[in-house]
């Protein structure tokens, strides 16, 4: 006859197996959940811009998200000339630090986001007219902020948005002073500084064809002055239809001709009207006359099922075009982490209701992101 001691010993011992195997069964079901990081782990790196709460961890559903979804990160401003080195003698690393702490952390593709940059520039800088003194400063900014974080930032951004549409070099204070020689000037001096890191020019609307012939010009000049150039970054501020996937393409195919990997550094698409003339992603460009019209700004209450699909077949027929040409592809980066941190809320029209990407204003997965799950790879 068995006491009570010893019932009581079995069922403890009968629950505490129970426990243990839900315990496992959760376990391995976390361990097998498919993120947008491990969906494209042999693929290409899948990273996020990141704002200065998401880096100091104050927006905590943010940070979660980051670390579960993204194996890669780039700073949405902290590093810009304005913000890193306002005065001649003057650098604030406050922020930068934290930022490559967070990566380094996190065992994260380090981006820095962006060395030279004729936009969000120091106003010192504007004032400059001496080519002398403007190879000063650009050697000051490179060679300070390269050498501190080598070994740690894994990628540059070296310059930035250099060219006008019809591939014409931008008329940048940078290019009335020195000419193109400060772009050698400055991938020299960024290879120099830390010659691991991987170097790229990045710009929007390279999938135009003037535009990319121009890139493509470039590229040849600094191979044949042997200067390093790994990678073209291709900002992908896109719309729902615009531009054509065979336009993308053409690019990713003429940037890999060059021996250089393609990296789609600045994805979102756009579910909104845009003003007829807006032009690319220049950020100077602003068209207060149309806040607060409706008509501009159709989904600030709700985002329509016909238009979440919309948006998961734009980037489902993206990402297929990514994974065709895998072998190019070093970096596909989202700009922002969800709705509401999306930049597109406030350009090229400040206040409006954007749902650019794949994680909703509450963090919430949307068919986007199930679709790109779904995809064969």
């Amino acid at each position: 006859m068995i006491n009570s001691t010893k019932i009581l010993l079995l069922f403890t011992v009968i629950i505490l197996t129970i426990n243990c195997t839900t315990e496992k069964k959760k376990e391995n079901s976390l361990k097998a959940e498919t993120t947008l990081k491990t969906k494209f782990k042999n693929n290409f790196y899948i990273g996020a811009a990141i704002n200065d709460n998401q880096l100091l961890e104050t927006d905590t559903l943010a940070v979660d998200l980051i670390k579960k979804e993204f194996n890669t990160i780039t700073p949405e401003n902290i590093m810009k000339w304005m913000y890193v080195h306002p005065k001649p003698d003057t650098f604030y690393f406050d922020m930068t630090d934290k930022y490559v702490d967070f990566g380094v952390k996190n065992n994260m593709n380090i981006v820095g986001h962006t060395l030279v940059w004729h936009s969000q520039i120091a106003p010192f800088m504007n004032k400059v007219k001496d080519s002398v003194l403007m190879t000063k400063y650009i050697t000051n900014q490179v060679n300070t902020i390269v050498n501190r974080y080598k070994g740690k930032i894994n990628t540059w951004d070296v310059v930035n948005e250099a060219f006008n549409e019809d591939g014409t070099f931008r008329t940048s204070n940078f290019y009335n002073v020195m000419g193109e020689n400060y772009i050698d000037l400055a991938f020299n001096l960024a290879a120099k500084a830390d010659p691991n890191a991987e170097l790229i020019y990045n710009d929007y609307n390279l999938w135009k064809p003037t535009k990319r012939a121009g890139v493509v010009r470039l590229v040849k000049k600094l191979q044949a002055k042997g200067i390093k150039i790994d990678g073209i970054g291709m900002q992908a501020h896109y719309g729902l239809t615009e531009p054509s996937i065979k336009d993308i393409e053409n690019s990713i195919i003429a940037y890999a001709e060059l021996g250089l990997k393609v990296s789609f550094t600045e994805l979102d698409v756009t579910v909104l009207p845009n003003p007829w003339d807006l032009n690319g992603a220049a950020v100077e460009q602003n068209y207060e006359q149309f806040e607060g019209d409706v008509k501009m700004d159709p989904y600030r209450s709700d985002f329509p099922q016909e238009m979440e699909q919309k948006l998961a077949k734009r980037y489902e027929e993206l990402f297929n075009l990514f994974l065709k040409h895998q072998d190019k592809i070093n970096r596909v980066t989202f700009w922002g982490v969800n709705d509401g941190s999306s930049w597109l809320n406030n350009w090229p029209i400040q206040g409006r209701t954007n749902h650019p990407l794949l994680f909703d204003r509450k963090f919430q997965q949307k068919e986007a992101y199930k679709t790109l799950l779904n995809l064969n790879n």
